[in-house]
């Protein structure tokens, strides 16, 4: 996996395999459940969705998949490297999140 491209994991890319977790999806099918996991706050367009799609494809963190019967449109799924990298990235969060409440960050308004 390219160290230097997925550490820390871009926040599109761990938007795209979040979106994988729960099952195979095509390009327009993450770009609409990105956007409904984030509340609208990341929509991601074609450009972005494709060159990350390309990078995680080349990493081994998801593969195509040739599903039979179904349209031209290419469906993609979350390998065993992919699962794990996102759940590493989780825990990463998670431990920055730990520090933000610990600074108290989260409470009443900051200017």
């Amino acid at each position: 996996m390219p160290k230097k491209i997925l550490d820390p994991l871009p926040s599109a890319a761990f938007q795209i395999l979040l979106s994988l977790v729960e099952g195979d999806l095509h390009g327009y099918g993450m770009m609409r459940q990105v956007a409904e996991q984030t509340s609208g706050r990341m929509r991601m367009g074609p450009g972005t969705l494709y060159s990350s799609i390309q990078v995680l494809l080349e990493a081994g963190c998801i593969e195509e998949v040739n599903l039979e019967g179904t349209d031209r449109r290419r469906t993609y799924r979350l390998t065993a490297a992919g699962r794990k990298r996102v759940r590493e990235e989780a825990e990463r969060l998670e431990e920055l999140l730990r520090v933000v409440r610990s600074k108290r960050l989260l409470e009443g308004k900051y200017v």
